[in-house]
């Protein structure tokens, strides 16, 4: 790449995430930090503090349409209320590609690309792995993540497929939410507990789900007596599968979701072609297959 040797910026992207706390995030900008290095572009990393504040990821996509980015990378929030938006920054000429979670539109059309886990798989892998740990029968607990989210809705939509198919287990609560962190989360499943002591297996769908309900299970000393599979991979939730308290954790590649964002966005750019729909990975991870490499890749 001769671009590197030039010193000047060739392009300047901004990136969007759906929150910066959570683990998942720090990979992804890790990720799209790596690819502005190797593709010599200016990398902006700005988003919403809560990945419940979908205004102000509203505001930060007006705010670099204004500034006349070149181009902006975004992890939608919500799947409708943003779609105005990205078609705002098309109109104005600034390329969108869109990360992680899926917006309203076509693909290839209305923004660039969509690079994200096949969170439908990801789902459907999840609850395969529930099954399994349950023996096919028991009480099932779903605990959502949160309206509007479009990753998640795949997810839950995978995980209950999967449920439906096996008459032995029943569903006996699965139209609660989790809010957008942790805290909110655990405060939603210790309301859920009369269920959750019914329950033999329990599914969330993203790492600030997975957490709460951790902590919950943790504080009602319920940790590794129900089965419990859940979603993205922190230090903690690892923990948890090291020690038994969870089951499965189903682990997407955050890190080649922020590089393939960008590279896509700079290739674009570039006047070079494009894949509309690009999947970025997704495995399951058990205490048994936790020191694989290509597992362990996914840990770091």
């Amino acid at each position: 790449n001769t671009a590197a040797t030039t010193g000047k910026p060739k392009f300047r992207i901004a990136v969007i995430p759906k929150g910066t706390t959570h683990m998942f995030w720090k990979s992804v900008e890790a990720g799209a930090k790596r690819a502005g290095v190797e593709q010599n572009v200016e990398i902006i990393w700005k988003g919403p503090l809560k990945e419940s504040d979908r205004d102000s990821q509203i505001r930060l996509m007006q705010q670099f349409v204004s500034e006349g980015v070149d181009g902006i990378v975004l992890a939608p929030l919500d799947f409708h209320a943003l779609a105005p938006v990205v078609k705002a920054a098309k109109d104005k000429g600034i390329a969108v590609v869109i990360i992680d979670s899926a917006l309203d539109g076509k693909a290839g059309v209305d923004f660039v690309s969509f690079v994200a886990t096949d969170n439908l798989k990801g789902g459907t892998l999840g609850g395969e792995a529930l099954v399994k740990e349950m023996g096919g029968k028991g009480n099932f607990v779903l605990l959502r993540y949160a309206v509007g989210s479009a990753s998640t809705d795949d997810r839950e939509k995978g995980v209950m497929a999967v449920i439906k198919k096996n008459p032995g287990i029943k569903v006996i609560s699965e139209n609660r939410y989790a809010g957008a962190t942790a805290g909110e989360a655990k405060t939603a499943s210790l309301n859920l507990m009369d269920q959750i002591r019914k329950a033999q297996g329990i599914f969330c769908p993203n790492e600030s789900s997975t957490q709460g309900m951790l902590l919950a299970l943790k504080q009602e000393n319920l940790a590794g007596k129900i089965k419990f599979v859940g979603f993205d991979t922190s230090p903690p939730l690892v923990d948890g599968l090291k020690a038994g308290e969870i089951q499965a954790l189903v682990a997407q590649n955050p890190e080649n979701m922020g590089y393939t964002g960008v590279t896509t966005l700079v290739k674009y750019l570039n006047k070079e072609k494009v894949e509309p729909r690009i999947d970025t990975g997704v495995a399951v991870v058990t205490k048994d297959n936790l020191n694989q490499p290509d597992i362990a890749k996914l840990l770091k």
